[in-house]
């Protein structure tokens, strides 16, 4: 067996059960579960049908490389969300079957694990796919607290140059998960100085990019980034994106990677013995889905309509605030989070995620412990009767 596995921590919903055990929630409550990032808006009626005009694409084996049509359509989405002059569609882009499958294996396509004190940079917290592939790659991860009185920022220049040395790829999520955080320009800018200094790629899980709070500031990609800091040749960028949260498709499991042709090639390569092209039946239906933004707009007014309804009733008892983006309230607790999720599961039905099941210890601190991850996938009316309990459970403390 790979040895590797043995350093694998347990995935935090299984830590959840775990913690759970035992629990018997109130009867008489509907169980309210905002655990799971899983979108739970309806599918547009037009990918559904796109689906349904193309199944017979399954009748044939699908082009790792994914059609022009496809390619076609996400390049053309990211000039036109980012402002970019021009994408190559045959050399920038390369669907995936969504941003988890592809974050995985890009770390064990670039990360040399037989190197000596090989590293990866990750957030902490963070979405626990960029700790697996660290270290199934043979490397080692190195975590940047996000913490509240850094702005839940990753202070880049606190490692130092011994480190930045053996670092091979950085994992940057912006919009964050689990804190909302969205990194500004003048971060690109110094993690495309550091990756200049130490050669190091860096990998933007970006899907959450799409729901934001503000029309006039959406949040920036690290293409958008790179583009107004005269990188057009995007070198050492590949952004991750997906339909999931954008179109409400995740069980399509559609996605891309954009950005250094050269990388690209080599991962292209990868994937073609990886066994993981797209079927054409999803392929024409995501053609559908990015090629249309009405459905995007609606699915950010639902979550806007959410957080609105939401953030009054919490904020009085729960130190929380408006995220810069995605669809997660990252609240700080009264309780030690492992207690405050564990009661509020048996006595109010309602299921959140303990901050430090998604972080690890660095420097001494768990950044997430002390806080919980309240996902706003429901419909208004369960968000909001979700957010009642929460008030009633910390006003009964």
């Amino acid at each position: 067996m790979n040895p590797n596995l043995a350093r694998l921590q347990t995935y935090p919903f299984e830590k959840l059960r775990a913690l759970f055990a035992g629990v018997q929630p109130a009867a008489e409550l509907k169980p309210i579960r905002l655990s799971i990032g899983e979108p739970q808006h309806p599918t547009p009626p037009f990918i559904l049908q796109a689906l349904s005009d193309n199944f017979a694409g399954m009748a044939a084996y699908p082009s790792t490389q994914g059609s022009e049509a496809l390619r076609g359509a996400i390049a053309g989405w990211l000039e036109r969300r980012y402002a970019l002059p021009r994408v190559d569609a045959a050399t920038q882009v390369l669907p995936v079957n969504g941003s988890r499958e592809a974050l995985f294996a890009f770390a064990q396509c670039v990360v040399d694990g037989g190197k000596p004190g090989a590293k990866v940079v990750c957030p902490n917290p963070f979405y626990q796919i960029y700790e697996g592939a660290t270290l199934l790659a043979g490397a080692d991860p190195v975590f940047l607290n996000n913490l509240p009185e850094n702005n839940f920022g990753s202070d880049f220049d606190s490692l130092p140059e011994a480190v930045w040395r053996d670092v091979q790829l950085v994992f940057v999520c912006s919009p964050g998960n689990p804190t909302g955080r969205v990194l500004s320009l003048d971060e690109w800018k110094r993690l495309f100085e550091l990756s200049d200094r130490y050669g190091f790629v860096i990998a933007a899980d970006e899907c959450y990019s799409e729901i934001y709070f503000d029309d006039e500031a959406r949040p920036v990609g690290a293409l958008e980034a790179a583009h107004a800091l005269d990188r057009g040749d995007f070198r050492n960028i590949v952004v991750f994106s997906s339909l999931s949260k954008r179109s409400n498709v995740p069980g399509m499991r559609s996605g891309f990677v954009a950005g250094d042709a050269a990388i690209l090639k080599d991962f292209l390569l990868y994937r073609t013995y990886h066994g993981c092209a797209m079927s054409a039946t999803i392929q024409a239906a995501s053609v559908a889905a990015w090629n249309d933004e009405a459905h995007v707009a609606e699915n950010r007014r639902l979550y806007r309509e959410k957080f609105a309804a939401v953030t009054p009733i919490l904020s009085p008892w729960l130190d929380t605030r408006l995220p810069d983006a995605g669809f997660y309230l990252w609240a700080r607790t009264p309780l030690p989070d492992t207690d405050f999720a564990r009661r509020l599961q048996a006595e109010y039905n309602v299921t959140v995620l303990p901050g430090s099941f998604l972080a690890r210890e660095a420097d001494g601190v768990n950044p997430g412990a002390g806080f919980v991850r309240i996902a706003l996938v429901a419909d208004t009316a369960e968000c909001v009767e979700a957010a009642g309990r929460i008030a009633a459970f910390c006003r009964a403390l």
